[in-house]
């Protein structure tokens, strides 16, 4: 099974992807990674980003705005991974998302909600 696997990281600098051939081989998994890429976010869906951070105000709307925005920006970059380094040929695409907020109260973590990435367009 191909998989692609995608992150970006609290610092909402760019996505990252890295694919990988997973096989079963018995009780174990075998991974054979088929390399990596890097995009940065565009500025303006970057300083979008940091707008809306806290302790910036926001509203709902640029939330759905930033969240389709956010997945469109995943889904470019799945794309590029899917044909650069899995000939097309990618069985799955996993991804958080862009965490828009970390929400610690006491000493704990009680949320982190983030924007998800729709399905590729």
């Amino acid at each position: 099974m191909r998989v692609i696997g995608m992150i970006s990281g609290t610092s909402f600098d760019g996505i990252d992807a890295a694919a990988a051939d997973l096989e079963l081989d018995g009780d174990r998994i075998l991974l054979g990674l088929l390399g990596g890429v890097s995009a940065p976010y565009p500025e303006a869906l970057r300083a979008r980003i940091a707008a809306a951070l806290p302790p910036g105000a926001t509203t709902f709307e640029e939330v759905c705005r930033l969240d389709t925005a956010i997945g469109q920006a995943f889904a470019d970059v799945a794309a590029a991974a899917n044909a650069e380094l899995c000939a097309g040929s990618a069985d799955l695409v996993v991804a958080h998302g862009q965490t828009v907020f970390h929400w610690v109260a006491d000493g704990a973590v009680r949320g982190m909600p983030s924007a998800v990435p729709p399905a590729p367009r």
